[in-house]
């Protein structure tokens, strides 16, 4: 079972916008080095709509090779079309990725028939631990709770959600119904604890991309009972997380750690630098959380 917070890294690139390899090697080390419990490649945050195949599967080798085993890699592997995301999990598991994380697809809209038959393809045909995402705020599509059952107890490598509905009471009907050492996966920040709360084991998590240390001791500090001090660290982090999420992720994220000093911060289009108005807000919540100084 995935424990922790597994971050979902940004995509590091160059002034010309092609991967800038060296970063995306030093960030997966200084995850390492904050203790973060895992790293996702290619999702949301790591830009996977902009790249290409090639990329994507370049980005994901590269992970897997840097991470030597230290720490688990998820790889991003979903796509709108059932052969690609196929074709993508397949790759992750020949380069020995030890999950693949397959979104629920987007724009064409399934019916909740249509994703039980995508899920049951790829888990049937690929020998990799998949983790759904849900993500309706961005593909259109909300998988059911009954759904998420029905494909975890006919594919039994199906072994966790990335849930960011956002519903609490989605959550709960989910681990009502779940097979046991079934994963449940915070996809919001915001409500890492609440999460947790009703069965989840940690986080795939864009503020750990900032604080890895303190998103670590988060979801630590619950599973070993300690509940005030998560507590205490989820309502800390707050303002961070909400600032982190002015314009559409992952501008801001990538912003802050350009502000850091560790990345270039480079988009690619339609992303593209931040609101003047934004930027300074930015500014001055990554000040008020001693992130950078000045």
């Amino acid at each position: 079972m995935l424990k922790g917070s597994m971050v979902a890294l940004v995509a590091p690139f160059k002034k010309d916008r092609s991967i800038d390899e060296d970063k995306l090697r030093f960030l997966i080390n200084w995850h390492i080095k904050n203790k973060t419990d895992g790293i996702l490649v290619c999702g949301t945050t790591g830009e996977s709509a902009t790249l290409t195949h090639q990329e994507h599967k370049k980005v994901i080798s590269i992970a897997v090779e840097e991470a030597k085993k230290r720490i688990p890699i998820i790889a991003g592997a979903g796509s709108n079309s059932t052969d690609e995301a196929l074709d993508l999990t397949k790759y992750a598991k020949k380069v020995g990725a030890d999950y693949a994380l397959v979104i629920t697809p987007y724009y064409n809209k399934p019916t909740q028939s249509g994703l039980i038959q995508h899920f049951k393809k790829i888990a049937n045909s690929v020998n990799i631990p998949v983790i759904i995402y849900n993500v309706p705020g961005r593909t259109g599509v909300n998988i059911l709770p009954q759904t998420v059952i029905e494909i975890a107890k006919k594919c039994k490598n199906v072994v966790g959600i990335k849930e960011a509905s956002g519903s609490l009471a989605q959550a709960v009907e989910i681990m009502s119904m779940a097979p046991k050492g079934f994963s449940l996966l915070s996809g919001n920040d915001q409500i890492i604890l609440p999460i947790m709360s009703v069965g989840g084991s940690g986080v795939i998590s864009v503020v750990a991309n900032v604080m890895p240390k303190k998103t670590h001791q988060l979801t630590e500090s619950f599973l070993k009972g300690n509940i005030n001090k998560a507590k205490k660290i989820q309502l800390e982090l707050y303002d961070l997380i909400k600032t982190l999420f002015i314009e559409t992720n992952p501008i801001p994220v990538k912003t802050a750690l350009k502000l850091m000093g560790l990345i270039e911060g480079n988009f690619r289009l339609p992303l593209y630098k931040m609101d003047k108005n934004n930027l300074t807000k930015l500014k001055k919540t990554l000040k008020e959380y001693k992130l950078i100084t000045g």
